[in-house]
Protein backbone atom coordinates (compact mmCIF):
# COMPACT_ATOMS: atom_id res chain seq x y z
CA UNK A 1 0.00 0.00 0.00
CA UNK A 2 3.08 2.26 1.00
CA UNK A 3 4.11 1.73 -2.46
CA UNK A 4 1.02 3.73 -4.25
CA UNK A 5 0.18 6.17 -1.64
CA UNK A 6 0.16 8.75 -3.81
CA UNK A 7 -2.21 6.86 -6.40
CA UNK A 8 -5.01 6.56 -3.48
CA UNK A 9 -4.33 10.37 -2.49
CA UNK A 10 -4.70 11.35 -5.62
CA UNK A 11 -7.89 9.17 -6.26
CA UNK A 12 -9.70 10.42 -3.00
CA UNK A 13 -9.56 14.05 -4.08
CA UNK A 14 -9.93 13.55 -7.56
CA UNK A 15 -13.74 11.90 -6.60
CA UNK A 16 -13.71 14.45 -3.44
CA UNK A 17 -13.85 17.24 -6.36
CA UNK A 18 -16.16 14.92 -8.68
CA UNK A 19 -18.72 14.33 -5.67
CA UNK A 20 -18.40 17.76 -4.38
CA UNK A 21 -19.13 19.48 -8.30
CA UNK A 22 -21.74 17.22 -8.86
CA UNK A 23 -23.66 18.31 -5.56
CA UNK A 24 -22.86 21.82 -5.83
CA UNK A 25 -23.57 21.89 -9.71
CA UNK A 26 -19.95 22.92 -10.72
CA UNK A 27 -19.21 23.25 -13.89
CA UNK A 28 -15.67 22.90 -13.58
CA UNK A 29 -14.45 22.25 -17.57
CA UNK A 30 -16.57 25.11 -18.51
CA UNK A 31 -15.11 27.20 -16.05
CA UNK A 32 -11.17 26.48 -16.79
CA UNK A 33 -12.20 27.03 -20.26
CA UNK A 34 -13.56 30.51 -19.68
CA UNK A 35 -10.24 31.01 -17.30
CA UNK A 36 -8.10 29.70 -20.49
CA UNK A 37 -10.02 32.10 -23.06
CA UNK A 38 -9.41 35.23 -20.20
CA UNK A 39 -5.86 34.44 -20.49
CA UNK A 40 -5.54 34.50 -24.11
CA UNK A 41 -5.02 38.00 -23.85
CA UNK A 42 -1.81 37.08 -22.22
CA UNK A 43 -0.47 34.79 -24.36
CA UNK A 44 -0.62 31.83 -21.29
CA UNK A 45 -1.96 29.24 -23.73
CA UNK A 46 1.26 29.33 -25.79
CA UNK A 47 2.92 28.32 -22.83
CA UNK A 48 0.78 25.50 -21.40
CA UNK A 49 2.37 22.58 -23.44
CA UNK A 50 6.08 23.71 -23.31
CA UNK A 51 5.24 24.05 -19.27
CA UNK A 52 3.61 20.87 -19.41
CA UNK A 53 6.73 19.29 -21.20
CA UNK A 54 9.34 20.72 -18.66
CA UNK A 55 7.31 19.43 -15.11
CA UNK A 56 6.87 16.11 -16.80
CA UNK A 57 10.79 16.19 -17.19
CA UNK A 58 11.23 17.56 -13.81
CA UNK A 59 8.80 14.63 -12.28
CA UNK A 60 10.84 12.25 -14.11
CA UNK A 61 14.03 13.68 -12.67
CA UNK A 62 12.33 13.71 -9.34
CA UNK A 63 11.16 9.87 -10.03
CA UNK A 64 15.00 8.90 -11.06
CA UNK A 65 16.42 10.81 -7.82
CA UNK A 66 14.11 9.15 -5.71
CA UNK A 67 14.76 5.36 -7.20
CA UNK A 68 18.63 6.01 -6.88
CA UNK A 69 18.32 7.06 -3.55
CA UNK A 70 16.30 4.09 -2.48
CA UNK A 71 18.16 2.02 -4.30
CA UNK A 72 21.34 3.35 -1.71
CA UNK A 73 19.98 2.75 1.31
CA UNK A 74 19.07 -0.46 0.40
CA UNK A 75 22.89 -1.10 -0.57
CA UNK A 76 23.79 0.37 2.84
CA UNK A 77 20.99 -2.28 4.30
CA UNK A 78 22.60 -5.10 2.58
CA UNK A 79 26.45 -3.43 3.51
CA UNK A 80 25.16 -3.48 6.90
CA UNK A 81 23.80 -6.75 7.15
CA UNK A 82 26.82 -8.21 5.39
CA UNK A 83 29.14 -6.62 7.84
CA UNK A 84 26.94 -7.63 10.85
CA UNK A 85 27.44 -11.19 9.70
CA UNK A 86 30.68 -11.07 9.23
CA UNK A 87 31.67 -9.37 12.49
CA UNK A 88 29.97 -12.65 14.30
CA UNK A 89 31.92 -15.32 11.55
CA UNK A 90 34.76 -13.24 13.02
CA UNK A 91 34.15 -13.16 16.34
CA UNK A 92 33.15 -17.22 16.88
CA UNK A 93 36.67 -17.75 14.91
CA UNK A 94 38.89 -14.94 17.49
CA UNK A 95 36.51 -17.13 20.38
CA UNK A 96 37.91 -20.55 18.86
CA UNK A 97 41.53 -19.16 18.55
CA UNK A 98 41.63 -18.34 21.82
CA UNK A 99 41.17 -21.62 22.72
CA UNK A 100 44.65 -22.34 20.69
CA UNK A 101 46.04 -19.76 22.42
CA UNK A 102 45.07 -21.12 25.76
CA UNK A 103 46.52 -24.62 24.47
CA UNK A 104 49.30 -22.58 23.50
CA UNK A 105 50.13 -20.95 26.61
CA UNK A 106 49.92 -23.91 28.55
CA UNK A 107 52.28 -25.65 26.56
CA UNK A 108 55.92 -25.65 28.06
CA UNK A 109 58.61 -24.06 25.41
CA UNK A 110 55.73 -22.63 23.33
CA UNK A 111 57.69 -19.70 21.20
CA UNK A 112 56.59 -16.06 23.44
CA UNK A 113 56.91 -14.00 20.52
CA UNK A 114 54.37 -16.80 18.32
CA UNK A 115 52.42 -15.66 20.90
CA UNK A 116 52.62 -12.01 20.85
CA UNK A 117 52.54 -11.76 16.89
CA UNK A 118 49.35 -13.78 17.57
CA UNK A 119 48.10 -11.29 19.68
CA UNK A 120 49.28 -8.72 17.05
CA UNK A 121 47.03 -10.26 14.82
CA UNK A 122 43.46 -10.89 16.28
CA UNK A 123 44.11 -6.76 17.83
CA UNK A 124 44.74 -6.07 13.71
CA UNK A 125 41.27 -8.09 12.53
CA UNK A 126 39.35 -6.33 15.63
CA UNK A 127 40.37 -2.53 14.69
CA UNK A 128 39.76 -3.02 10.80
CA UNK A 129 35.97 -4.71 12.14
CA UNK A 130 35.57 -1.77 14.20
CA UNK A 131 36.44 0.99 11.81
CA UNK A 132 34.49 -0.77 9.14
CA UNK A 133 31.32 -1.00 11.34
CA UNK A 134 31.50 2.81 12.30
CA UNK A 135 31.83 4.13 8.70
CA UNK A 136 29.93 7.22 7.88
CA UNK A 137 29.70 6.81 3.90
CA UNK A 138 29.48 3.88 2.79
CA UNK A 139 31.64 3.39 -0.80
CA UNK A 140 34.41 1.16 -2.37
CA UNK A 141 37.10 4.15 -1.52
CA UNK A 142 35.63 5.18 2.25
CA UNK A 143 35.46 1.07 2.76
CA UNK A 144 38.96 0.55 1.18
CA UNK A 145 40.62 3.52 2.99
CA UNK A 146 39.00 2.31 7.01
CA UNK A 147 40.83 -1.24 6.23
CA UNK A 148 44.21 0.50 5.19
CA UNK A 149 44.26 2.84 8.19
CA UNK A 150 43.15 0.16 10.97
CA UNK A 151 46.10 -1.98 9.97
Amino acid sequence: MNNYKLTYIGLMISLLIYVVSIVLELELFENFIIVLKSLDKFQFDEMIIPLIIFFIFILGDIRQHLKKAQMENVKKDIYKAMLSSSHHILNNFIYQMDIFKMTAEDTPGFDIHVLAYYEEIISNASHQINSLSNLSTIDEFSIRTSVMKAS
